[in-house]
């Protein structure tokens, strides 16, 4: 394993006990996610599940007439591919990646077997409650709140999965991602760079004043992370 590439900085990794980090560490792949490349399809079966370090990863429910809408975001606070160790070889979303990085990359077999153990479970567990509370409020929010607020909800969840203040992002991938038109989402990002909020260039979100995005967003981002700080311990915390 490259020494300059520090498995640590995924939460769950870094929330393993001593005993089960042991076995885990040789298994561990260390793969680079590009942009837009797909981790898994809609009914595939999962080889790997991935905890990303430094990578951003979308999970998106795929319709039949190939629209997709995002139901989550997975960073370096956790793990793609719950179905696995939930009971499933399967899922019925698309796993693409949002912001290119790094990633450690576990095979499917091991992470089941691991998931036997008391320690693995009951994290494991109390991760997936915060994802799946995530994914209900993603619903929510599309359903009753404004486009303006989905942004800022989206671009809050993000950057809690970043080292910095900036999303190398196009507008029509936020439009894919947030189930909506490109149109909608330029008209939108153009009010949040009016105000002083971003700066969107190329396909460069750069945020400028992450408490005005926070007072804008909707309570779904608050409720979210409330959630994510109550279940995960401290350092698994975004």
């Amino acid at each position: 394993m490259p020494k300059s590439i520090d498995p640590m900085q995924n939460g769950l990794l870094s929330s393993l006990p001593a005993a089960e980090w042991a076995r885990w560490r040789d298994q561990l792949e260390m793969v680079s996610l590009p942009l837009g490349k797909v981790l898994h399809e809609s009914g595939g079966v999962q080889s790997h599940v991935y905890f990303p370090t430094t990578a951003i990863v979308s999970l998106l429910y795929m319709m039949e007439n190939g629209s997709s809408a995002e139901i989550a975001v997975v960073g370096n606070e956790g793990v793609v591919g719950i179905s696995l160790f939930m009971g499933g070889e399967s899922t019925t979303n698309r796993a693409v990646v949002q912001s290119a990085g790094r990633a450690f990359r576990l095979p499917a077999a091991v992470l089941k077997e691991e998931f036997k153990r008391s320690p693995v479970l009951h994290l494991l567990l109390r991760y997936t409650q915060a994802l799946i509370t995530q994914m209900a409020q993603t619903a929510v929010c599309n359903r009753h709140h404004s486009l303006d607020q989905q942004l800022c909800r989206w671009l809050l969840l993000s950057l809690d999965r970043l080292q910095g203040d900036e999303l190398i992002m196009t507008q029509e991938l936020i439009a894919n991602m947030l189930g909506v038109r490109r149109e909608g989402v330029t008209e939108s990002a153009l009010k949040l760079q009016k105000a002083g909020l971003i700066r969107y260039s190329r396909g460069h979100i750069t945020v400028l004043d992450r408490p005005g995005i926070e007072e804008r967003s909707c309570e779904c981002y608050a409720v979210v992370k409330k959630e994510y700080d109550r279940l995960l311990p401290d350092e698994m915390a975004v």
